[in-house]
């Protein structure tokens, strides 16, 4: 569901304060404020989108450095069953049997 703002409508034509409301796509735009039932009008916004996700991104957010400053601890394979800690505390090898 979005998020629309409205702005009141004041007795002179200005716009007064401004909300944001979370609707579904298909619900009318509101014409009256739902606390005080002053007139209102729906604003035009950038809608929120999320960005495109880049490898380097990624690779930033999974680096060894930033897991660890964030309190996680990371491993990588390097044999059959084992694994060695990159990142963060804990032991040192886990081996899978």
């Amino acid at each position: 569901m979005p998020i629309y703002v409205y702005a009141v409508t004041n007795e002179d034509g200005s716009e007064g304060e401004a909300f944001e409301v979370l609707q579904d796509m298909d619900e009318p735009p509101l014409t009256q404020h739902p606390e005080t039932g002053q007139p209102v009008q729906r604003l035009i916004s950038a809608p929120n989108a999320p960005r495109r996700w880049t490898d380097s991104q990624a690779k930033a957010k999974l680096a060894p450095k930033n897991l660890e400053r964030m309190g996680f601890t990371q491993y990588k394979k390097s044999g059959k069953g084992v694994y060695e800690k990159t990142a963060g505390s804990g032991p040192d090898t886990i081996v899978k049997e």
